[in-house]
């Protein structure tokens, strides 16, 4: 092991936001797998659901902006969710570019199975709720803050 860099502090992994920000998604991701295996939805898929229960009707592009994420990279992602029978992908009448997605009765009825997700990540989290509000409005606000450099605000 060559030793000849001085350490420093501002460079340790631990000390790194990025890295607890990272590990943490991670271990969140993997938290969810076997619940959402059980419903036959990827976590990625579950995001979109999510956007999709909370507002029927959108487009691939509300969801994209919902999501912040590339529609691109989204239209896979919902054309599996289409063939599973979850939704349904049209194309608008007003302008052909633009896709439109509902969901399905199944799809509907998938939110049903849903509703115990939040309790068993809780549960695993060993945080109280109190605290893990907390949490998620400092990430909330750091995203803003990112997200207004990005934009040269």
């Amino acid at each position: 092991m060559d030793s000849s860099l001085e350490p420093c502090k501002a460079l340790l992994l631990d000390n790194q936001l990025c890295f607890a920000l990272h590990s943490t998604s991670l271990l969140m991701t993997k938290t969810y797998k076997p619940l959402l295996q059980e419903m036959g939805l990827t976590y990625p898929q579950y995001l979109a659901m999510l956007v999709l229960w909370e507002t029927d009707g959108l487009t691939v592009g509300d969801i994209s902006a919902r999501l912040l994420t590339d529609p691109g990279s989204l239209t896979p992602l919902l054309k599996r969710l289409e063939a599973q029978g979850l939704l349904q992908r049209n194309r608008s009448k007003a302008d052909e570019r633009v896709v439109e997605l509902r969901l399905t009765a199944k799809g509907r009825a998938l939110h049903e199975q849903a509703k115990a997700i939040p309790g068993c990540i809780l549960k695993s989290a060993g945080m109280p709720m109190e605290q893990l509000d907390e949490l998620k409005q400092a990430l909330f606000t750091l995203r803003k803050h990112l997200h207004q450099s990005l934009d040269g605000d």
